[in-house]
């Protein structure tokens, strides 16, 4: 129980948040977990329940948008690794993405133990290589990676994703009960138009629901737009942090998001998703994970597969061909509209 375990998940938001069950499970083995993540994950790493310390570093192997690689950032790494006196490592990626750049300044700062999933052959660098199935879920891809190493959740825990809560975070605002519609995403191949989401939220409120937009700061036009000045609509659009956002969803009866962060943070306390959901990246491995979804979106599309973040096939057919009346449906199955809320349409 007194081993110094660093699980690392390099990447953006919801992919950090998919890590938490492997680090749910590393906690209940280890005596110490450190989260190493990069500055796009920063805040869900804060939120998972189990971690110990967050390390946060930019990985210019892994982020999309990756900054020189240089050997002074390189040395203030390891030697911050160094100091940390790491007994295991766990580094988790995605099928596209290499550990054993990380797994090269692991050993650099004498990290006895390190595994991760490597296609490439990993010569010393790693002491467990993993093989896993291409077609599972990042949650059980971590998990499998965590097992290697002697580490399951334990008795109760049901592997679901989670974050640790706090209802101050949350604005005074809105009461329920509410749809939440998020039309930003990460990239814009897995941005369903603005206009459909300003013709969702329409149908919405003709239908007697509450509806609040949310978005990040630099999604404020956005927002603004898709509400639309409209009565019984919030615009959140920059109001709130990664931790006000799991309140605000938390409250929600059901969240309309694209397969981006937002999507795992509203599984993550509990609320059903309609996941308008680009086929760039495979639903079997990035769909919302233990919460009851629907998935729309055609996964058979040119550009399945091609993790493209700009769409490569002209008009979005992937996702601007989802009708506003199958959205519509798929909340209604989710979140059942209310006899009061009818009544008092």
């Amino acid at each position: 129980m007194s081993r110094h375990v660093l699980v690392a998940r390099q990447d953006s938001v919801g992919d950090v948040l998919l890590a938490g069950p492997a680090v749910r499970a590393v906690a209940a083995g280890a005596g110490r977990v450190t989260l190493l993540c990069g500055p796009r994950g920063r805040e869900a790493a804060r939120l998972l329940p189990g971690v110990d310390e967050v390390v946060v570093a930019h990985a210019g192997w892994i982020d999309p948008e990756p900054e020189r690689v240089t050997r002074a950032r390189v040395d203030v790494l390891v030697d911050r690794l160094t100091d940390l006196e790491i007994d295991q490592a766990l580094i988790l990626t995605s099928f596209h993405q290499s550990p054993l750049p990380l797994a090269l300044l692991l050993r650099m700062a004498g990290v006895p133990a390190i595994a991760a999933v490597s296609v490439d052959y990993p010569g010393s660098l790693l002491d467990v290589r993993h093989r896993v199935d291409e077609d599972v879920h990042e949650v059980e891809r971590g998990l499998s990676v965590a097992a290697t190493l002697g580490y399951r959740l334990p008795e109760g825990d049901d592997g679901r994703l989670a974050v640790l809560r706090d209802p101050r975070a949350g604005p005074p605002e809105p009461e329920g009960p509410y749809v939440v519609v998020h039309p930003g995403a990460s990239v814009p191949a897995r941005a369903w138009a603005p206009e459909r989401h300003a013709a969702l939220v329409e149908a919405l409120v003709a239908e007697g629901r509450r509806v609040v937009v949310t978005g990040g700061t630099a999604e404020r036009p956005l927002t603004a737009r898709v509400a639309g000045g409209r009565a019984g609509v919030a615009d959140l659009g920059g109001r709130v942090d990664l931790a006000g956002l799991a309140e605000v969803l938390a409250g929600a009866g059901v969240v309309v998001v694209g397969n981006t962060g937002p999507a795992h943070l509203a599984a993550a306390v509990g609320t059903p998703v309609v996941s308008l959901f680009a086929p760039v990246v495979p639903a079997v491995r990035w769909r919302p994970w233990g919460v009851r979804h629907v998935l729309l979106g055609d996964q058979g599309a040119a550009c399945a597969g091609s993790r493209a973040r700009v769409c490569p096939v002209a008009g979005h057919p992937c996702l601007d061909e989802v009708p506003v009346g199958d959205v519509l449906a798929a909340v209604a199955t989710l979140a059942p509209l209310r006899l009061s809320q009818e009544v008092g349409r």
